[in-house]
């Protein structure tokens, strides 16, 4: 049996576990087990399993995830994201479409502190979906904003994806993840343009449908008049000494703590993390205390509870793809993929851009840590040899992700979204379309004015 032969049939192992619902990490690790145990005998197997697992996981660097993780558990149980929301829906009441602008500046503001996709979008349709279809929000519309809002978790730093890639392509994690502020900014104004867009045209076709249906009353035929759809929200009368601005104040200086304290060189990118969640833990502490002590103590451990398996599964695959990637180098899978495309003669941006565009079928049937720990071994040699920035490469990959994130059949913020929300997921997959098209743009310019990517990270000494 060839070499080729060989990765071929261990990928399509892979992904027949994944499709039998095998939890990812097994997946991974016994597909790449089973391709050192045929390429390279029972000895070589045997010891890079007995030694993988622990030299990949025994790194202090990794430390950072889980300190991360708690920090945006904390955050969730100080309510932090219902404060914004509440904020942000006053602050936009105006607006066209405000309770949609709303809901994504507020998805914007949670990410910056919780780091987390799955976790934004789960917090934030409990809070704003029945308020959007209170207003007149169609259900397919609320649904998908937040559905999308919710991938900002992983570009917004602190992400978990973009430290797992730094960590994985040795860039500095403090660049990597300022490469991320500018590109998430975009992207939330990019949405919340096309909301506001999309809010004007539908009251458009409304008045001009109260129109026609006036013309029907007074005699003037035509059909019967239509159902009036999507309204403004109604005048907030709420002041703002009544609001919980505390909220606000909170991501600020969890913001400030984390990003001020990694750039200004008092903290290393592993401290700020750790002094960020001990001052989420203070936060949670100071909102709940008036609930009494049994409710605070309920709030830290289901908040410890809830750290502690997201970290073990991102561990556990931190594993998994260990054994993969170690398969993949002792079958020289990158050489001969760099070889290929460098022998092809394209052009590198042609050849990025194809290699670049596979993310979003893998991101229909993958979750967002497996695409991240299949691909970044085969495409970062890739990049780098055709001479490509590694941080411009993580911002495009997170944002195909993105795209993964809410595009069928798997799409998991769809499925959050419709398990926290009770609506059907293909009335929200329904929504989400005109999104893409606005990732997609997004995508096209940031691979085009790599700038926006590291203009932020050139400032960093680190």
């Amino acid at each position: 049996m060839t070499v080729t032969t060989l990765v071929i049939l261990v990928i399509i192992v892979m992904l027949v576990m994944l499709a039998l619902r095998m939890p990812v990490a097994f997946a991974l690790g016994l597909s790449g087990a089973l391709g050192l145990f045929a390429l390279r005998g029972d000895a070589f197997a045997t010891r890079t399993l007995g030694s993988v697992p622990f030299a990949e996981t025994a790194t202090f660097s990794l430390t950072i995830i889980p300190m991360f993780i708690l920090m945006g558990m904390f955050a969730v149980k100080a309510r932090i994201a219902e404060q914004v929301y509440k904020v942000a829906a006053h602050a936009f009441r105006n607006f066209p479409g405000g309770l949609g602008v709303a809901t994504v500046m507020a998805c914007a503001g949670f990410a910056a502190v919780s780091g987390s996709s799955i976790g934004t979008a789960a917090t934030m349709s409990r809070l704003s979906v029945g308020e959007m279809q209170k207003h007149g929000y169609h259900t397919s519309m609320a649904t998908a904003t937040v559905a999308v809002a919710g991938t900002l978790g992983v570009l917004i730093p602190p992400s978990v994806i973009l430290v797992l890639y730094a960590i994985m392509t040795r860039e500095s994690v403090a660049k990597v993840l300022a490469a991320g502020i500018i590109p998430g900014i975009l992207s939330a104004l990019a949405y919340s343009l096309y909301i506001i867009i999309a809010s004007r045209s539908s009251r458009t076709k409304v008045q001009s449908r109260e129109l026609e249906g006036a013309l029907v009353a007074a005699g003037g035929g035509g059909a019967a008049p239509a159902q009036a759809a999507p309204a403004p929200p109604a005048e907030n009368e709420t002041r703002w000494r009544d609001l919980p601005i505390r909220g606000v104040v909170r991501v600020g200086i969890l913001f400030f703590i984390v990003l001020g304290g990694m750039y200004s060189g008092i903290f290393t990118p592993t401290e700020s993390a750790a002094i960020g969640a001990l001052a989420a833990a203070i936060m949670l502490i100071a909102e709940m205390y008036k609930e009494g002590f049994k409710a605070t103590v309920n709030a830290l451990t289901e908040a410890l509870k809830e750290t502690a398996g997201t970290t073990s599964m991102v561990f556990a695959i931190i594993v998994g793809s260990a054994i993969l990637s170690v398969f993949f180098v002792a079958a020289r899978v990158p050489h001969m993929l760099t070889e290929a495309v460098i022998s092809a003669g394209w052009n590198p941006h042609v050849t990025m851009g194809l290699l670049l565009l596979a993310l979003i079928p893998l991101g229909m049937a993958l979750e967002s840590i497996s695409i991240l720990v299949i691909t970044v071994p085969l495409l970062y040699p890739v990049a780098t040899e055709l001479g490509f920035d590694g941080i411009w490469l993580a911002i495009l990959i997170v944002k195909l992700i993105e795209i993964g994130m809410v595009t069928p059949p798997v799409g998991i913020n769809c499925f959050v979204v419709a398990g926290a929300s009770g609506v059907r997921v293909t009335e929200i997959f329904k929504g989400v379309l005109p999104f893409v098209v606005v990732e997609l743009i997004l995508v096209v310019i940031l691979f085009f004015v790599p700038q926006l990517s590291l203009w932020l990270p050139s400032l960093v000494s680190f």
